[in-house]
């Protein structure tokens, strides 16, 4: 059908495709029968649904803004707290308590202007914190968080590799807080933002075009880490901007922009070869070749000599470090470092450990020379305190599935078993049966002492017999008392027909009797008759 003349294409819009004014009016006479006065386009000045004759109510301070308003601790009741969680790294811990606590005045302080004529200004606490994986980065910031009752949210920067073709928009950072705040849009915007990886974000040299995994992303990150307004519904999901319509149909008044004036950005990194540009800086005046070729480790003191312009010849932009006044290091740990975390930490790997084995009836003691060889073959991955869990993994994980389900109620983890894992796990191994078999013996004698009692029979079982018995429990996954309740539970009759016959006083079951009992009882009754010729 050829185009109506009346409705002309517009040559901006490829194909004939509507313009945004098009759309609009489509979508309100859609949602008009719901009693809907006006809708406005997503990225709009006026509010969707919104009558003209609404005013806005006046602001009012939220039940968290007065919370941050009472914000109080001190620097060292930040890092009190993060001592019970995390070993050494207490530079980094007395900077990163620094600056959340300046961080949160600083809001107090703004709030608190915010009604004078003459606006206070302050910089933002930003904080990027330089270290080796492992060592405690996340850990840090995820208690402080929790410490303060403020939202977090966590995501590494390779998530936002590709913003703008496959990969995640940054503003759904700002959005997964709200989520984190139960969809509270007050407390969402005094969260924690924290990106790990943000080294994967520096540009690479000789890039020629468009930098989408790297450059882009720095510079989207720029408004947020100052201050922005993030719109509360993804204009590109159309769900959501369906659902935001739905919602202010039906009178729900809520905000449409979350602002991240107040939100604190922390992001992390390893850095791999900072290190070396610091070095080669510093190494600049040497004269010959007298200057140190070794690689440097990123330490305490080396990081005092780190400069913006380091960053920035390490691939940032220097706008994107401005963002970041406060810098941190989290240095690498040793193994001491990782004895204490095992013996002092709060979050210690030994207490899931205890846990784990306690599901399974078994109480696992660590002692002082195990802990401390734990400690030393975690230092050899060089994974900071996640090697922890690898080495605790490699040395357990034969006793994890052996011992479950033997009768072994006590594990004892040192260094001699560390070191000779198959000898010891055999030797349990052995002591299982053995007190599965005792435990066997003790049940027998009990179902031998139930049955004399109620019915005046005496029996016995040759080892033979009990093994077997053992065996078949295990296959069944019930007692041995309730298998030899099953097996003889007719036995009563045909040995007092015996005994009848003979005078026999005692009956001696075979390995025999529990593979066949009506079969072995038959033939002894058999027997009986023929004795008695």
């Amino acid at each position: 059908m050829p185009d109506d003349p009346k409705e002309p294409k517009d040559p901006k819009q490829p194909g004939g495709m509507p313009d945004p004014e098009e759309i609009r009016k489509t979508l309100e006479s859609m949602f008009g029968q719901f009693g809907g006065s006006k809708f406005t386009m997503p990225g709009a000045t006026s509010s969707a649904f919104t009558s003209e004759s609404e005013t806005p109510p006046a602001p009012e301070t939220s039940p968290i803004e007065e919370k941050i308003l009472e914000f109080n601790y001190l620097p060292r009741d930040i890092k009190a707290h993060l001592d019970r969680y995390v070993i050494r790294q207490d530079e980094a811990k007395k900077a990163l308590a620094i600056a959340v606590c300046d961080h949160y005045n600083h809001v107090k302080a703004l709030k608190a202007h915010d009604e004078d004529s003459e606006r206070l200004e302050l910089q933002k606490q930003n904080v990027i914190v330089v270290g080796p994986t492992g060592v405690g980065k996340t850990y840090l910031v995820k208690h402080i968080a929790e410490l303060i009752g403020v939202p977090f949210v966590k995501a590494d920067a390779t998530k936002f590799s590709e913003t703008g073709y496959v990969g995640g928009d940054v503003d759904d950072l700002v959005r997964e807080l709200v989520q984190k705040a139960n969809g509270d849009v007050s407390l969402a915007e005094y969260g924690i933002i924290y990106i790990d990886e943000v080294d994967k974000l520096a540009a690479k040299g000789g890039m020629i075009g468009r930098d989408v995994s790297g450059r882009g992303v720095q510079t989207t990150l720029l408004k947020l880490m100052e201050e922005t307004e993030v719109p509360l519904r993804n204009p590109s999901d159309m769900r959501g901007q369906m659902m935001a319509m739905m919602d202010m149909q039906n009178g729900k008044k809520e905000k449409d922009n979350i602002n991240t004036r107040h939100i604190l950005f922390i992001v992390s990194g390893a850095f791999s070869g900072l290190e070396k540009i610091v070095q080669k800086r510093s190494q600049a005046s040497q004269i010959g070749f007298s200057a140190e070729t070794s690689d440097p480790a990123m330490d305490g003191a080396l990081f005092q000599q780190v400069t913006t312009q380091d960053f920035i010849d390490f691939g940032f932009e220097a706008e994107f470090i401005g963002r970041l006044p406060i810098r941190v290091v989290c240095e690498q740990l040793e193994a001491d470092d990782l004895e204490a975390i095992l013996k002092y930490s709060e979050g210690s790997l030994l207490r899931q450990y205890e846990k784990e084995f306690e599901a399974y009836g078994i109480d696992i003691k660590f002692k002082d020379d195990g802990i401390k060889r734990i400690a030393e073959m975690a230092a050899e991955e060089k994974t900071g305190a996640r090697g922890l869990m690898t080495a605790g993994e490699r040395i357990l994980r034969d006793f994890k599935y052996e011992l479950p389900g033997t009768s072994v109620a006590e594990l004892i983890v040192d260094k001699d078993l560390i070191d000779n894992r198959e000898t010891h796990l055999a030797g349990y191994q052995e002591l299982g049966q053995e007190l599965v078999v005792e435990k066997a013996r003790q049940e027998v004698e009990a179902f031998i002492a139930e049955f004399k009692d109620k019915h005046g029979v005496v029996i016995k079982l040759e080892n033979e017999a009990v093994a077997l018995l053992v065996k078949t429990a295990s296959d069944q996954a019930r007692s041995v008392l309730q298998v030899a309740r099953q097996l003889f539970r007719d036995y009563q009759f045909g040995l007092k027909l015996i005994q009848k016959n003979t005078g026999q006083a005692a009956f001696l079951l075979t390995e025999s009797a529990v593979q066949n009992p009506d079969k072995f009882l038959s033939e002894l009754v058999v027997k009986s008759y023929k004795d008695q010729v």
